[in-house]
């Protein structure tokens, strides 16, 4: 099931979308902490957003730069100010389409129906992994922490998105061997602690300290 971050202060609007998305079959939800909302939308993982203008704290097209840091979702703006310098900007920031205030709901749900459908026929889905505001696209194999670009090994990429996919889970030595093993690079136990001593090192010199935590004599976990 497709799923779709509202991202509107009016709470009127926000769920009688919510309502109109839902009936037809899509999961909705609306983002309720303006101040976090690259948080909830890594969390919620959506395949579209539709994004407000007009916004507490941050505008929409803020988050929308945030949000191209990280994925190539579909952007949609919602929005009253219709006018073409906003219409340009919203396009020029990353936008994929913008729909005018005030709207009819059956409109809307068409064109989120249109966008879903050129979007995913024709790709795979993106998926962000998220953990203490890190975000790990495994479309690209980038992180990204505070809107920072943070380079990465292959192998460096693949212990991370093992923990990260097992997070608040121990992940054993054996299985971060495993996993890089099968992806064709055979990793012993020395080069094991080795890669991830380097990993630890980059997350730190990036601000994220006790990112990863050794579990002695069971494995690594992310919590």
């Amino acid at each position: 099931m497709y799923r779709i971050l509202i991202v509107e202060d009016d709470m009127g609007i926000a769920q009688a979308m919510k309502n109109q998305i839902e009936t037809w079959g899509l999961e909705a939800r609306y983002v309720e902490n303006f101040r976090e909302v690259l948080k909830e939308f890594a969390e919620y993982d959506p395949q579209l957003v539709l994004l407000d203008i007009s916004l507490p704290f941050y505008n929409g097209y803020h988050w929308c730069t945030e949000i191209r840091k990280v994925s190539k979702v579909p952007v949609v703006f919602v929005s009253s100010a219709s006018d073409n310098m906003n219409i340009v900007m919203a396009m020029n920031m990353g936008g994929d389409d913008f729909i005018a205030k005030p709207f009819d709901l059956n409109v809307l749900t068409a064109k989120i129906q249109a966008i879903l459908r050129r979007t995913y026929d024709f790709g795979n889905q993106v998926s962000i992994l998220q953990h203490r505001d890190a975000l790990l696209n495994t479309a690209d194999a980038s992180l990204t922490y505070k809107g920072e670009r943070i380079e990465l090994t292959k192998n460096d990429y693949r212990i991370l998105r093992t923990l990260m996919e097992n997070k608040g889970k121990v992940v054993s030595r054996d299985m971060l061997m495993q996993r890089l093993w099968e992806t064709d690079s055979f990793v012993d136990e020395n080069a094991l602690t080795v890669n991830i001593a380097r990993l630890r090192k980059k997350l730190e010199n990036a601000g994220l300290s006790e990112f990863i935590v050794t579990k002695k004599g069971m494995g690594y976990i992310v919590e």
